[in-house]
């Protein structure tokens, strides 16, 4: 996590892909490209402005005759798979492979001053939904059907203030609002069983956001609920403002469109087909996708919604001013709109198109008004990179194609002028360095290869780059020096020992924790040692400089008194910190630990 010292004094404010569709449906997955038919000097240009139907007729109309799949399709979004059991076991009769792929919390202004750990996040100033978020002195975590609200600092005093049910809905993840005053927890709620028509299903999923005032601890207030159908994607929040995508499908049961509804404290309302965005094109299925901007802090402010009805949604992508939200297209190409956020006011305001797609959210930057992508693409069953530089506008004003012909981006990140790609190929990973800073002539300015791959790429500094993968079946950890730009090097690595180990880091970052200031990087990891019969699962400590390189402090495990080593509740997911504690985080446990020495301070067992 890119952690920054946060003091009590200051105030400052989707990725994944959807899962596969399934039942005669096109998967849009990443890493499968279908063919594509067009090489890059025919892509054709940005289309127009998106139009809007004029009646439930037209809409209907045009479902039919533009939509190739018919009726109902198997669809989960990213948060359904990973949060209920049940969705996936009432899936599997369906015999069809569910895919998965793969983020500053705001500091109080009182009158103590802590230092803390932030949820590593992608933007500044953008803060990312995570399952736990702290504000130096409390942590907010979501676990199970619950949410808890707990003393963290200092430790001897931590304690689990309170604890909201949920029953029968599944929070996913939660935001804190800038004065620690408001909780707003994003979830789910499936109507399980599934409900099935001439052979083919559809989940009941609503997605709802609750507000609460958290201003007493130990009594939580519900202040405001917010329920919209359809599967919770991605979100993100600007100061007092939460944004966050629902996905729906488009479905025409017995010649009636399901249409998106929003429940709340007035009612149902259903979103009217005159409200619905859209391109006038054929496509193999259709997806509403609704963006919702929520004021936490003035729950009085009614939320504002704009809807889009395209295909599957892929990532998400946020700066202070617009949400980019991409879509994959015919013929290997993906769209991208351009939301404008402005407080509550939400405008579509520009659409482009490039050849490929796109990994996750980190393969997209915004940077002195230029919206920058990276992709993989195939072309005649021969994958290929490319880098686009697109204006305001989303036209595209600069291109690198071509790179690392035969293999595939496996982690990107755009820092300032520099662009950074890892591809793969069997047991090699080569390291790009792009030049971004020309918008109009981006270029490779040198490149090395190491073994194995690098799956999440995150700055140490102006020079210097961390890289987290694998080196044949064991996480790695890598060092990089980008000074010389023509002559990168790996300056130092870590390889975990065992004969296999795993890091959530790989698919998620949120679960990275980085202070360059405290030298500190926290992973969890899970290693096995099939010749031993032995598994281990926790959180590695390392001391991280340029000087010394990677150096092992210590780890911390949430396995002890008989706990089985696959008993997964007891997993660490989190690590984060507060003053000189580090806080471990499982779906049953928070652990406390000296920063300096690791030697165990307090715990608590969460009901």
């Amino acid at each position: 996590m890119e952690s920054k010292i946060k003091k009590r004094a200051q105030i400052y404010g989707i990725a994944a892909i959807l899962l596969a569709i399934i039942l005669g449906t096109i998967c849009y997955n990443f890493g499968v490209y279908p063919p594509e038919s067009e090489s890059p000097e025919q892509l054709s240009p940005s289309a127009g402005p998106l139009g809007t139907f004029s009646s439930y007729e037209e809409l209907r109309s045009f479902l039919t005759t533009n939509s190739r799949t018919q009726g109902t399709f198997a669809f989960l979004g990213p948060w359904d798979f990973r949060i209920s059991e049940d969705v996936r076991m009432y899936l599997a009769p369906l015999g069809g492979e569910i895919v998965t792929a793969p983020g500053l919390s705001a500091a109080p202004a009182q009158d103590l001053e802590f230092q803390y750990s932030i949820t590593n996040i992608q933007v500044a100033g953008v803060d990312e939904a995570d399952i736990v978020k702290t504000d130096g002195e409390y942590i907010y975590l979501a676990s199970g059907h619950s949410v808890f609200i707990l003393k963290a600092y200092p430790p001897e005093e931590a304690e689990v203030f309170s604890k909201i049910t949920l029953n029968d809905t599944y929070p996913a993840e939660i935001f804190v609002g800038p004065s620690s005053n408001r909780l707003a927890v994003l979830g789910c709620k499936h109507n399980i069983p599934l409900w099935r028509a001439y052979g083919q299903y559809f989940v009941d999923i609503k997605t709802f956001v609750n507000v609460y005032d958290i201003s007493n601890k130990t009594n939580p207030a519900l202040l405001t609920n917010f329920t919209l159908s359809g599967s919770y994607f991605n979100s993100r929040m600007i100061g007092e403002y939460v944004y966050f995508v629902v996905s729906q499908p488009a479905y025409v049961i017995y010649d009636t469109v399901v249409l998106p509804k929003i429940y709340s404290s007035d009612g149902i309302k259903e979103i009217s087909a005159s409200e619905i965005h859209y391109s006038n094109a054929s496509d193999n299925y259709y997806m509403y996708t609704t963006i919702v901007a929520l004021n936490m802090q003035n729950t009085e402010e009614k939320p504002t919604h704009m809807t889009l009805m395209l295909g599957g949604t892929s990532s998400m992508y946020v700066s202070l001013n617009n949400v980019y939200i991409t879509f994959p297209e015919t013929a290997g190409k993906t769209s991208i709109y351009r939301i404008r956020i402005e407080n509550s006011t939400l405008n579509c305001e520009a659409h482009g198109q490039v050849l490929g797609r796109e990994l996750n959210q980190f393969s997209m930057d915004e940077y002195n008004n230029y919206f920058r992508i990276a992709t993989t693409t195939s072309l005649n069953g021969n994958t290929q990179n490319n880098v686009y530089i697109l204006n305001m506008n989303l036209s595209i004003v600069g291109d690198l194609t071509n790179i690392a012909p035969g293999e595939a981006i496996d982690s990107a990140r755009f820092i300032g002028n520099r662009c950074y790609l890892a591809t793969s190929i069997v047991q090699k990973d080569p390291f790009f360095v792009i030049d971004v800073e020309n918008a109009s002539d981006p270029k490779i300015l040198g490149y090395l290869k190491i073994p194995g791959f690098t799956r999440y790429l995150h700055p140490y500094n102006e020079d210097h780059v961390i890289g987290i993968g694998k080196e044949g079946s064991n996480v790695k950890i890598s060092l990089f020096d980008v000074s010389n730009v023509s002559d990168p090097i790996e300056i130092d690595k870590y390889k975990i020992e065992g004969d296999w180990s795993d890091t959530p880091v790989l698919t998620e970052h949120k679960a990275f924790l980085f202070d360059r200031s405290k030298e500190l990087l926290v992973i969890p990891l899970s290693i096995s040692d099939w010749d031993k019969g032995s598994s281990w699962q926790g959180a590695y400590v390392f001391n991280i400089t340029l000087s010394d390189g990677l150096i092992l402090r210590g780890n911390v495990t949430h396995q002890e008194n008989d706990v089985g080593g696959w008993e997964s509740g007891y997993y660490v997911k989190r690590a984060l910190y507060i003053e000189d504690i580090l806080y471990t985080v499982s779906d049953k446990k928070i652990k406390m630990n000296n920063l300096e020495d690791l030697a165990f301070l307090n715990e608590i067992e969460l009901p």
